[in-house]
C-alpha cells in the first residue's frame, strides 16, 4: 500500500512540475530536470535506508550522492546554456 501511494506521489508529482514548464514561456526544461531529481532523490534515499548496513553510513552516502547528482546537473544545464 505505502509503495503504491509513493509511486502516486511521485507521478502527481512529476505531472504537476510538467504543467508548471509548460504553462510558462518560454519552456523550461529545467524545471522538469529539478523534479525528477527530486524524485530519485527521495527514492534514493528510500533504498539507502532499506540495506542492511550501519544507519550514519547509509544518511552519508545518500547525501554523497544526491551532491553528485546536482553538482551533475548543474554540469549539463550550464553546457546547454552555452555558459563555460
Amino acid at each position: 500500500m505505502l509503495i503504491a501511494v509513493a509511486v502516486i506521489a511521485s507521478l502527481a508529482f512529476i505531472s504537476w512540475f510538467v504543467y508548471r514548464a509548460v504553462r510558462s514561456r518560454p519552456f523550461r526544461a529545467h524545471t522538469v530536470a529539478y523534479a525528477l531529481a527530486c524524485v530519485v532523490g527521495i527514492y534514493t534515499f528510500a533504498f539507502f535506508l532499506g540495506m542492511d548496513i550501519p544507519q550514519l553510513v547509509k544518511v552519508v552516502v545518500s547525501i554523497m550522492l544526491g551532491a553528485a547528482l546536482i553538482v551533475f546537473a548543474a554540469y549539463l544545464q550550464r553546457r546547454r546554456l552555452g555558459k563555460p
